[in-house]
């Protein structure tokens, strides 16, 4: 079930139990083993949402982000496990991503063209971590899908309420405004008329290449193209 967004007007305190941590270092442990199979590869990479704030469920997927224009050949080389490979375009006007799939409910992501400052925000936003950050067990803020700004303690983790103080927050994650601004309308407009869909989804075939049909795809639609050359500008 999606989580609901919450307007939560105190702060609480939530204490993780052995099974919790012991789960949180699971996940972490798989998390690293890609991030270091990628960087042996020269691919830098981070893992975002709960595995970086320690807010893990049974439901956590492992989320794994290399935020820059990249050979898909130098990501793919380095991956194992593959179980699916497609292209996604969340709207007309936002970067085209290529998402691999790993066993493990894992997911490798990359952008096939210049991400924006907003784009690349939005993983600071939810909060992220390299490889050095997870060997040293560190954990970030964040926010997550309930908008609950996530605040990791040394026995688990505080809830504070984004709604109404998106700035503030906005000021503690380190990002601009407009992001903490633009996640609480999607994710209240979403809570009250559900979830829309995304506006491009391909799955790739064991012949295809994500820059071919990527190229196809910006020779045949014009609104990718459009979105493609504004950001080579």
């Amino acid at each position: 079930m999606a989580k609901k967004p919450e307007i939560l007007h105190e702060r609480r305190s939530v204490e993780y139990d052995r099974d919790h941590w012991a789960l949180l270092e699971r996940l972490r442990s798989r998390a690293l083993q890609i991030m270091q199979a990628l960087e042996a590869a020269g691919v830098r990479s981070f893992v975002y949402g709960s595995v970086a704030r320690g807010d893990v469920s049974r439901n956590s997927d492992v989320d794994i982000v290399v935020p820059y224009t990249i050979s898909s050949y130098k990501v793919e080389v380095a991956l194992t496990g593959v179980t699916r490979r497609e292209l996604a375009q969340a709207t007309p006007s936002m970067v085209l991503k290529g998402h691999i799939y790993l066993e493990n409910d894992t997911c490798v992501s990359f952008p096939l063209f210049k991400m924006k400052p907003r784009e690349l925000e939005f993983y600071k936003w939810g909060g992220q971590v390299g490889i050095e950050e997870i060997q040293k067990g560190v954990r970030v803020h964040g926010v997550d899908k309930r908008l609950l700004l996530i605040e990791p303690t040394a026995a688990g983790h505080t809830e504070s309420g984004v709604v109404g103080h998106e700035t503030e927050v906005a000021k503690k994650l380190g990002v601009g405004v407009g992001i903490a601004q633009e996640r609480v309308r999607v994710l209240m407009r979403r809570d009250t008329i559900g979830r829309t869909g995304i506006y491009r989804t391909h799955v790739l075939s064991q012949t295809e290449s994500f820059e071919e049909v990527a190229k196809t795809l910006r020779d045949t639609d014009p609104a990718l193209r459009r979105t493609v050359l504004r950001r080579e500008k």
